[in-house]
């Protein structure tokens, strides 16, 4: 009896023991130490991959899209649909952003795609209606656009629903707007555009790409001169 309740006691007491070692590596040492080198040689996505304004505060991440809508005539009524504030850059059409102040905050609704089949009905005829409200929204009286100059990111979200990128043909379509709505030379707003442009990933990978946020953050400061 006496020699199974002390090994009984030797193997709780190993057990224990090896519990204690295991969190303290494992529970402490190991994430400092992930941590630590994270911080040291990628602080800015092991932070979030946060987006600064000029005067530091951040204003959201550059990993996930936001909209730029004017605010609600009724903010309690939930069926109202959002309009674009056309002072800013506008993102890929999506139900998953978030509608948000300008460069300020984020609010993640949902994530994900409609679904839709590529010759359904709903979707080429939300396909046509937002070729149609691009076309109306980015026309000024010295650039006049046609369904032929819009682009397909214009008028179909990404997969995830949460892209913060458009092509850089949707920002310079949007670029002409842009100016007249801000009182900006718009070569400056297309410079702006350029400077904020992103190549293929090491020459190759993926497409040419434009962050919204980030193109946005730009326009602010130079709002403010």
């Amino acid at each position: 009896m006496n020699n199974t309740l002390g090994t009984t006691a030797r193997l709780l007491g190993a057990g224990l023991r090896a519990l204690l070692v295991l969190t303290v590596i494992c529970g402490i040492l190991y994430p400092l130490a992930v941590t630590g080198v994270a911080q040291a040689l990628l602080s800015g996505r092991a932070n979030g991959s946060e987006i600064k304004d000029h005067t530091g505060k951040v204003v959201g991440s550059s990993l996930i899209g936001q909209r730029y809508d004017l605010p609600k005539k009724d903010p309690a009524d939930p069926d109202e649909a959002a309009r674009p504030d056309l002072k800013w850059f506008q993102p890929r059409p999506s139900g998953g952003l978030g509608t948000n102040g300008v460069n300020t905050r984020y609010s993640l609704l949902v994530s994900g795609a409609t679904n839709r089949a590529a010759d359904s009905p709903e979707l080429l005829e939300s396909v046509e209606a937002a070729k149609a409200a691009v076309v109306r929204d980015n026309s000024t009286p010295g650039h006049r656009l046609t369904p032929a100059d819009v682009p397909t990111d214009a008028v179909t979200s990404s997969g995830s629903g949460l892209d913060p990128h458009i092509s850089p043909a949707y920002a310079r379509l949007q670029a002409d707007r842009v100016a007249e709505r801000n009182g900006l030379d718009v070569e400056r707003v297309r410079e702006l555009v350029a400077a904020h442009t992103e190549g293929r990933q090491l020459g190759f990978i993926g497409e040419p790409r434009v962050n919204v946020l980030e193109l946005n953050t730009a326009l602010r400061a130079l709002l403010r001169g």
